[in-house]
């Protein structure tokens, strides 16, 4: 018989523990272009975010051009030139955007 007491306090995986917090992931990849160029895309931010202000802040922040596209399927996605995956990171964290165990950072 097998002796289910250890189980207790085990962490409820859909357990909700982050209350008033989104839970969904960021995803951060990096896209190669032509030659050394790439490009870093953001998508998955919530939809109660200003996604105009985040981008503005980023280009001004990082010093890079970025862009926000419209996806029918994955909504809006931010887009800036180069790699900025780890800035993009510590970004998010340090302005309270999101969590760091919501952010997925893909490539690379």
């Amino acid at each position: 018989k097998m002796n289910v007491s250890n189980f207790v306090q085990a962490n409820d995986p859909f357990n909700n523990s982050n209350t008033g917090k989104d839970n969904s992931k960021i995803h951060i990849r990096v896209q190669q272009r032509n030659g050394r160029k790439c490009i870093t895309t953001v998508q998955g931010l919530a939809d109660d975010l200003d996604i105009l202000k985040i981008a503005k802040a980023l280009k001004k922040t990082f010093k890079c051009n970025g862009a926000i596209l419209m996806d029918p399927e994955l909504g809006e996605i931010l887009q800036l030139s180069g790699d900025q995956r780890t800035n993009i990171r510590e970004f998010f964290v340090d302005q309270e955007v999101c969590h760091e165990d919501q952010i997925v950072i893909h490539g690379g």
